[in-house]
């Protein structure tokens, strides 16, 4: 039941995660920002909205969003949260779980290459550049945590990786959430990866790939991004947090006010830092496949 609370609450409370990162670059800019619900009624008024499709594009254009929305949808479904358990849940299921946010990447990935368009071609490339490091990163810091806690499911790990916080487990878990900070900013297509808010050509990354989808389309891509960012919190929170109350409901809580934690700290540092010279992307993913790797070494030792 609990579960299901927490995949509620995703699926409800996502797309303010959008809210409170804009909310809180306007508080540290001195500007007065959007509402904090902005992002339900873009979803609203999308959703309101037909869809045109170029005469060059094919049925893969039209099947890229709802494809990529069901693959992160089932990839939430598997995701703990504050100590109890997801959806579904079975050994190896970070595994699937990287392979279906994969699958939502491929599918966009092919939906831009469909559209014939250099320019989203060039942001196709873009993404998958960086999404081979990124992927590497994700599987081998959830990887670590399996080893350290001997367990071979998320549900499993999470459960056990602050069971007592003066575990060896502990410092490992800090360097994986560190590095699981950089890969959330890669993947979300944030600061300093990416600016989902520019549509200057040459820094675009992901926003480019979906500049041919409107309406409901665009809502669903929009969606399973909101959704996406919330999967990537709640793995940094049950990380970051190192301690469980034992309490469902509370911890529960804790848990929820880790996650929009988590999006104020996104909200910082876009305002603290620029976006990197394209170039230097991979050096700061494998600046986090090296902190991964020194948590392995951790836990070998």
């Amino acid at each position: 039941m609990t579960s299901i609370i927490n995949l509620l609450l995703a699926l409800m409370l996502s797309p303010l995660l959008i809210g409170v990162i804009n909310r809180t670059k306007a508080k540290i800019a001195g500007r007065r920002g959007q509402p904090l619900l902005q992002p339900y009624h873009d979803l609203v008024k999308l959703m309101k909205k037909g869809s045109v499709y170029s005469t060059t594009t094919t049925r893969v254009f039209r099947l890229g969003p709802v494809a990529s929305l069901a693959a992160v949808l089932v990839a939430v479904t598997m995701v703990p949260s504050g100590g109890m358990g997801g959806v579904f849940s079975f050994a190896g299921d970070f595994v699937f779980m990287a392979y279906l946010l994969g699958l939502a990447r491929f599918v966009t990935v092919i939906a831009a290459l469909d559209t014939g368009s250099a320019f989203e071609g060039m942001g196709a490339s873009r993404e998958v550049q960086f999404a081979i490091l990124a992927e590497i990163v994700l599987l081998l810091g959830l990887a670590v945590l399996a080893i350290g806690t001997g367990e071979t499911s998320l549900t499993g790990i999470y459960g056990k990786l602050w069971v007592s916080a003066a575990s060896a487990l502990g410092p490992a878990s800090l360097l994986v959430a560190f590095a699981f900070l950089i890969i959330l900013l890669t993947e979300n297509a944030r600061i300093p990866v990416d600016d989902p808010n520019t549509h200057l050509e040459l820094t675009m990354i992901h926003e480019v790939m979906v500049l041919d989808h409107g309406g409901v389309d665009l809502a669903f891509i929009q969606y399973g991004a909101a959704l996406k960012l919330w999967l990537f919190a709640a793995l940094l929170t049950g990380l970051a947090i190192p301690f469980r109350t034992g309490i469902v409901s509370l911890d529960m809580m804790v848990n929820t006010a880790g996650i929009f934690a988590a999006a104020i700290l996104v909200g910082f540092i876009e305002s603290g830092m620029a976006r990197l010279r394209l170039l230097n992307v991979p050096q700061m993913l494998i600046a986090a496949l090296a902190v991964t790797v020194a948590s392995l070494l951790w836990i070998l030792r």
